[in-house]
Order: C-alpha cells, then sequence, then structure tokens
C-alpha cells in the first residue's frame, strides 16, 4: 500500500506539470521519508551534516536563503483546500516506486537531529522541489546529476546506475547454495554494513580480476602482465560485465584463498617465536578485520590488498575457459602453504625488519607478483609430471600383468 506523508508550507507554484516547488516548514518537515531514489545514506560524521546543523540551530530564520533546498519524488502530489500543506503520495521500493528523497538526505537527518534536542524550528523554512512520478532511472539519474558539497564515490555511482545487479543477484545465490551470508558495502554511509575496506564491493571484484588468466598472463606480449595497481572502472559497461559474469563462479575460490591466508597469519602471530613481538609488516595486532563472508573475522589488521598476489597466483592454475586444470581442492591448501611458507612470509618478515609498512606497496610490487606467479608455475609443473609418471606406472603395470 502506498504511503502518505503531509508537507507544511507557506506557499507553492507549479514549476511544471510533474514538477512543484514549495516553501516548506522546518519544524513539521518529515524525517522518516523513503531514501530509495538517494545514492548515498547520510552521514552524522561528516562536515555537510554538521554545516546544514550548525546553520538551522544558530539561525534558523535565515535557513532559506542559505540552502538550496531538498529535492524530492513521489508518485503524487495533492495540495490541501487553504494551500497550506502538500499530501504525498510515495510508493515503496516493492511496488515499483522509486519515490522519497532524492538530495538531501543529510539536510533531513539535521532537521530530525535539532527537533530531537527541542530546538525552536518554528521560523526556519527550506525550499522543496517534488518530482511527480519519476520512473526509478529518471530519479537515479537526479539523484547523480545533484550538485553535492561533498563528492560522491564512484562506488555509490555504479551502485546508483544499477551495474551491480548481476553481481548481487549471483551473491544471493551463492548465500543460498552454501549457506554463507554476505556484508557487502555498495554505497556510501551504508548502514549496516561494515566499514571494513575488504568488505568494500571493489574488493570483491579485484579479487576475481586475479583469476582472469587471459587479461592478466606474463607468458603473452601484453603490458599487463600482472593485476598490479588494479583500478576498478568508474562504469560497468557490457564487455566489462560479461567478462566479470564468465570469472564470477571463481569468486567461491578466491574467498577461500583469503580467508585461509588469513587463518595462516592468525596462527603465526597467536605463536610468535619471541613471546609478544609480531614480525610481519603491516600486520596490526591492535586492530580487527572482517572478510565479505559473515563467518570470518580476525584479531589483526592487514592491508586491504594482502591476499591478491597470493589469489593471482592461482591463475596459473587455470585453463583459457577459466576451468581449473587440477582439481582445486586437491592442490589449494598445499600450495597456499608452499607460498607461505616459501615467499611471502619471509617476503613479510624482511620487510619488518627494514622498517617498512607494506600497505598498497603490496599491490604495486612487481618482483613479489612475479616470484609468485613462476613459483605456481614450477609447483604445476611438477604435479603434471607426477601424474604423467603415475599413468605410466600404471600402464607399465597393467602391461606386466
Amino acid at each position: 500500500m502506498p504511503k502518505t506523508w503531509n508537507i507544511k508550507i507557506d506557499n507553492y507554484f507549479q514549476a511544471n506539470p510533474n514538477c512543484i516547488i514549495a516553501t516548506a516548514h522546518v519544524d513539521t518537515f518529515p524525517t522518516d521519508l523513503p531514501l530509495e531514489p538517494n545514492i548515498r545514506e547520510p552521514n552524522r560524521k561528516s562536515a555537510t551534516y554538521r554545516q546544514i546543523f550548525d546553520s538551522v540551530m544558530t539561525q534558523p530564520e535565515k535557513f532559506f536563503s542559505r540552502h538550496s533546498g531538498i529535492v524530492l519524488s513521489a508518485n503524487k502530489v495533492k495540495p490541501s483546500k487553504n494551500k497550506t500543506s502538500l499530501e504525498l503520495e510515495v510508493l515503496e521500493a516493492c511496488e515499483g516506486g522509486s519515490d522519497g528523497i532524492i538530495n538531501g538526505a543529510h539536510t533531513v537527518l539535521a532537521f530530525e537531529s535539532a527537533k530531537n534536542y527541542k530546538y525552536n524550528l518554528s521560523l526556519a523554512r527550506v525550499k522543496v522541489t517534488i518530482h511527480i512520478g519519476l520512473l526509478e532511472d529518471e530519479a537515479k539519474d537526479i539523484a547523480l546529476a545533484s550538485n553535492t558539497t561533498t563528492p560522491v564515490d564512484s562506488r555509490s555511482k555504479v551502485n546508483a546506475r544499477g551495474d551491480y545487479k548481476f553481481l548481487k543477484q549471483y551473491l544471493a545465490n551463492l548465500e543460498i547454495a552454501e549457506d554463507k551470508k554476505f556484508r557487502i558495502a555498495y554505497y556510501q554511509n551504508q548502514s549496516g554494513a561494515p566499514r571494513n575496506a575488504q568488505c568494500n564491493v571493489n574488493h570483491l571484484l579485484k579479487l576475481i580480476n586475479c583469476l582472469d588468466r587471459n587479461r592478466y598472463n606474463p607468458d603473452g606480449n601484453k603490458r599487463t602482465k600482472h593485476p598490479t595497481g588494479m583500478s576498478i572502472p568508474s562504469k560497468i559497461t557490457d564487455t566489462e560485465r560479461e567478462r566479470l559474469t564468465i570469472l564470477l563462479p571463481l569468486l567461491s575460490q578466491a574467498l577461500w584463498i583469503e580467508q585461509r591466508l588469513y587463518e595462516v597469519i592468525q596462527e603465526h602471530i597467536s605463536n610468535p617465536r619471541k613471546k609478544g613481538v609480531n614480525d610481519l609488516a603491516s600486520i596490526d595486532t591492535r586492530k580487527n578485520t572482517l572478510l565479505p563472508d559473515s563467518k570470518y573475522s580476525f584479531g589483526f589488521g592487514a592491508p586491504t590488498d594482502l591476499a591478491l598476489p597470493i589469489i593471482a597466483s592461482y591463475r596459473v592454475f587455470l585453463d583459457k575457459d577459466y576451468k581449473w586444470i587440477l582439481p582445486f581442492k586437491e592442490f589449494a591448501e598445499d600450495f597456499l602453504q608452499h607460498l607461505w611458507t616459501n615467499y611471502y612470509r619471509k617476503y613479510l618478515v624482511s620487510e619488518k625488519i627494514a622498517g617498512n609498512t607494506v600497505g598498497t606497496k603490496i599491490s604495486r610490487n612487481q618482483e613479489i607478483w612475479e616470484s609468485l606467479y613462476i613459483s605456481a608455475q614450477s609447483y604445476l609443473n611438477q604435479h603434471l609430471v607426477k601424474m604423467v609418471n603415475s599413468n605410466k606406472r600404471e600402464k607399465l603395470t597393467l602391461t606386466s600383468g
């Protein structure tokens, strides 16, 4: 059922058949309007929110002239007979609507806070622009184009365009199939999503990009031999979506590799050679890390890109159709332990001794990516040789028999 909200006004005019502009009272302005069309949630810690709150609190009578106003979307708008209020009919998302606050969520949050502190807002007014009967794409387009005091990150814009829908659908199916629950932040200030960088949707895209053995192939003549310093595009084209969709079935394995690496590190720092000493660069035992799969939380902080070179080395075991040459479960654990013991742990320890913090340096260090990749090739070749020799022995045994 559509919901209705009433906005008390001084006056209004019909800018066009589908748009009304009004001077609204702040003290009675509804603060529970839906945020469906907005591209991000308001943040109480942001400078934008604090400036609006201070403005409406200190000089409410001047707020109208100092503020650009609020933009709303409604299915229908009905003025009262005496023209002192507007009744907004709002369709919820489940009803196919995209109504609510298009721009001005920080402003409405500031109104709510000022009311809670019992400030006198009777003299405060705000300009309200109400678009009537907008389609979802039209509402998102206005939200994206609206001028904002603080920058909107590219992730929020990609989400507003609906470019993550293919990924959201895949994760929803994966949650059911594997009995998992993912915590992913798709836009700024998303409520219910952790701020931990590993739970950013862009991190998921980096994980599967690391396994694109066709795009990142050191054996080819391409300049992009390794996925170092990956930058996620601000717009996902049809071609890019098609490529990522092909890679999505590898996401479970990428998540597993990251999770196992963190478990190995947890074991290492829990049993240090010297009591109370952490010998790994950029591993902070005073912080915590959350991974996208909600089952996994760790008692140390780590660089966001920590697992990427390890995951990327696994692409050696994929063919051109992104199928595993060896069964993943048969080699994945042993190979991870091989990389950790012989390469990665030594790299982190040496950086610690040198007094360096690796941080984002990990994702740009060609040397470590190359070393791990060559190690993976050697590991694969050894296994293939063993398989060939084993087959020869089986044939020889059968022939002798």
